[in-house]
């Protein structure tokens, strides 16, 4: 019986290839991108899942409480925090401590040659406790977790970064590297790459107790003060149902520790599954849940708009297979067997188009994680069958259903005697479909529309400073002399108009920043400023407007202050000429000095926030980068000249740079990456919506030949039978332009108030998107409506 149905499935689906192919083609672009999207929220949800336990391990963060009422979220927490949970709290079954370190000079020599190597590793080196590697999961290839890390000078590698410093993980085993010339580590282990994508990863692993070696740290793993935002406290709990209990027993240690200060600290306890979603601490590396499921629905939708177009060709064509049914019937068959026959058909489509799907998917996917910057990948696991094989059953089930419900209960005599005619409700149920699968277009056409208007605003847009023909040149630590010569000889360089040393960029997503007091009050200011520590050429490289005053004095330490207008603002001033000469007390300065200055507001870090207090003065000791704005008549010939000025003056160092617009659109990568996805899964669907189409229009003109003949012998011309062609399927376009236009409005809305600047959903976007669509319909529609209405009408007329 089986393989009778398996013959006449295959016979049938031959017969009528061209609609098979339509389906099989929709079928195969919609699993396609479902799996895409699977796997885009698979490596997302993954996160972080391979550590032991991670249920039970938690990071404590800190939330800063000003008195104007702000709060400032912050991953980090202070180094004696783990000491507390190992040993003050029975909740907690192991705590440890990581500082971590940015631009980190690492400089070894391999076995068996004499050069020097040298790598600037702007992030993945940390000092560790040893109790880190119990909290988290490590595999050791090399070395003895026991023993690791717990004395001075110790070292751990993974094995991505031993390979790349020594050539091999046998040969890191054992070496030394010395860390920004001071401290001099030996190789204790080797440890696996992490196997799944991971928020926590350190290429490379210090003790802590060598930390004072390199310069920085000296005194941090007992102030509960020190708050930088690179150290993190993670901890692994002894039961996860104990999280509450640990969270409530925090303020207790806050006002242990701060005393009059702890009303500012507020500790939370958070899952280590929840941090991946952590948009408020950790923009740079998470996603929000949202935006997450909200893919996932558009995967979803993209599987059910390729299982539209198969109920709707199936119903179309309905009719013209209702004497095949007749006869069935007529010889014995039940209406169970029938409805199997169309249920072996569908499922023979979707069992092939699932395959080709699978195979395009690995095809396609080294470009895919190129285009998005991931790394993706499809495995044969438990997990990933489950998926193909639940998206197959399903496509068969949503696709065959219905066909096979409509087409086993025609009556057979009426089959037989060729007086079948499509029944109301699948005409009904078929527009209905095609209302949802353009509205699926629509809504994903205004979602790509204003993700585009707002990534374009937000590279656009004017950030209070001249960003273009800067580069951002890392200085390294500790060497003040030599960066006041390395500016002063590309300062006279023909190609640099101006040079200035600073802890920071204009925008940057760093912060440094404090309290201060105001003009002799005794009491702090209850808002915090960040500073921008930088020589007196900051503003005329980076082009700050000055409104009142007098820029800053050149100098080495704070002696004057120029603020910005949100800072002006702040202190009660509205006229910038009042705030001149008045006096603060900055925290870095305990003395009341004078502001000789205000600029005009410049965005300090991304567009989602707000432009917060600031502070522009001297203090050399931080000085980290080198903004050099050039003329940008040759920028490559510009760059090998300060390359090599910078190895003359320091010659142990590596150097690196980046232009400052580069920077500043890294900000957005998250912004980027959604406007790829929204675009490419928008393509799909109108893909899937114009095989659909096509295929309805295409059945559509068979069925109505005579009828066309008959128009033209009569005199219809061909523009009014292309109207009276299209016209049904523009009507049911329009309809669901209208019914999506305020769904995408609404979510659309919703996205764009994440952002502090942002564009505005204007009516002619919806105009423009709605559009869109009916152009879609049309061309699609077109094509097959106007061969109709050419075709020679003898020939129409002889059609059966």
């Amino acid at each position: 019986m089986l393989t009778n149905y398996l013959k006449i499935a295959l016979r049938t689906l031959w017969q009528n290839r061209l609609f098979t192919a339509i389906n099989m083609l929709g079928l195969i672009v919609g699993v396609a991108g479902g799996l895409l999207i699977y796997l885009f929220l698979r490596h997302h949800l993954s996160t972080d899942r391979h550590h032991v336990h991670y249920e039970r391990i938690v990071r404590i963060s800190t939330d800063l409480h000003l008195d104007d009422g702000t709060v400032e979220h912050n991953p980090e927490a202070p180094p004696p925090m783990a000491q507390a949970l190992r040993t003050r709290y029975p909740q907690v079954e192991q705590a440890g401590f990581l500082a971590g370190f940015s631009d980190m000079n690492v400089s070894f020599r391999r076995p068996g040659s004499s050069q020097v190597f040298r790598f600037l590793e702007h992030t993945g080196v940390g000092f560790a406790e040893p109790e880190w590697l119990d909290v988290l999961t490590y595999t050791f290839l090399y070395g003895h977790p026991q023993k690791a890390l717990r004395a001075p000078n110790q070292a751990i590698l993974t094995e991505s970064w031993a390979k790349r410093y020594f050539g091999s993980t046998a040969g890191a085993f054992g070496q030394t590297v010395t860390l920004n010339h001071k401290a001099v580590v030996t190789v204790v282990g080797i440890v696996a790459d992490p196997p799944g994508p991971t928020d926590t990863e350190q290429g490379l692993l210090v003790s802590l107790s060598t930390i004072n070696q390199v310069g920085v740290g000296q005194g941090m793993t007992n102030d509960w003060y020190s708050l930088n935002s690179t150290n993190r406290v993670y901890a692994r709990l002894k039961n996860p149902e104990t999280l509450p209990h640990l969270q409530q027993a925090m303020p207790a240690l806050t006002k242990r520790e701060y005393g009059k200060s702890a009303r500012f600290f507020r500790f939370v306890v958070q899952p280590l599954s929840e941090l991946h979603f952590d948009v408020a601490r950790d923009p740079a590396h998470s996603i929000r849940p949202s935006l997450l499921w909200s893919i996932g629905a558009i995967g979803v939708l993209i599987i059910l708009a390729a299982c539209i177009n198969f109920v709707n060709l199936a119903t179309a064509q309905a009719v013209g297979r209702g004497k095949e049914v007749g006869v069935r019937k007529a010889l014995g068959s039940s209406k169970r067997q029938v409805a199997g026959q169309f249920f072996i058909e569908t499922g023979l489509i979707s069992f092939v188009a699932t395959g080709m799907a699978v195979l395009l998917v690995v095809a396609l996917l080294p470009h895919f994680n190129e285009w998005l910057q991931l790394q993706l990948s499809l495995s044969a696991d438990r997990l990933t069958v489950g998926i193909v094989a639940g998206i197959f059953i399903s496509i068969t089930f949503l696709s065959g259903a219905y066909p096979a419900g409509i087409l086993s209960g025609f009556s057979p005599w009426e089959a037989l005697r060729g007086k079948l005619s499509t029944p109301t409700g699948s005409l009904s149920a078929r527009k209905a479909l095609v209302i949802g699968q353009f509205a699926v277009c629509q809504l994903l056409l205004l979602s790509a529309l204003v993700v585009a208007r707002q990534v374009q605003y937000l590279q656009q847009a004017d950030l209070g400073y001249k960003k273009e023909n800067v580069l951002l040149v890392s200085l390294p630590f500790d060497q003040a002399a030599r960066h006041s010569a390395f500016k002063q000889t590309l300062a006279n360089s023909a190609d640099v108009r101006s040079v200035s040393l600073s802890a920071l960029p204009p925008s940057s997503s760093s912060m440094f920043g404090g309290q201060i007091k105001f003009n002799g009050r005794a009491d702090w200011e209850k808002f915090a400023i960040r500073d921008r520590l930088a020589d007196a050429d900051y503003l005329r490289t980076y082009n700050l407007h000055l409104l009142a005053g007098r820029n800053i004095t050149p100098g080495d330490t704070i002696w004057e202050f120029v603020i910005n207008e949100t800072l002006l603002h702040k202190l009660g001033y509205q006229n910038p000429e009042q705030v001149l000469g008045k006096r603060i007390w900055h925290y870095l300065v305990p003395a009341w000095l004078p502001v000789v200055g205000v600029v005009k507001d410049f965005n300090l870090k991304s567009l989602r926030d707000e432009v917060a207090p600031c502070i522009i003065a001297n203090w050399s000791p931080w000085y980290r980068w080198a903004g050099v704005r050039i003329t940008g008549q040759d920028p490559t010939q510009t760059i090998q000249h300060i390359r090599q000025i910078y190895q003359q003056i320091f010659p142990d160092e590596v150097f690196e740079y980046q232009f400052l617009d580069d920077q500043v659109a890294s900000f957005y990568e998250t912004e980027r990456l959604i406007t790829r996805l929204v675009n490419t899964f928008t393509l799909l669907a109108v893909l899937i919506c114009c095989l659909g189409l096509y295929g309805l229009v295409l059945h559509m003109v068979q069925q109505r030949t005579k009828e066309i003949g008959v128009r033209k012998v009569l005199g219809a011309s061909v523009l009014s039978l292309v109207i009276l062609l299209n016209k049904d399927f523009l009507k049911l376009v329009v309809v669901a332009i209208v019914v999506a236009s305020p769904v995408a409005w609404y979510l659309m809305q919703s996205w764009l108030e994440n952002y502090t600047y942002r564009v505005q959903i204007e009516w002619w976007g919806l105009a423009l998107s709605g559009l869109l669509s009916v152009s879609i319909a049309l061309l699609t529609v077109s094509y097959q409506s106007i061969r109709a209405a050419l075709m020679n009408p003898a020939k129409s007329l002889r059609t059966e």
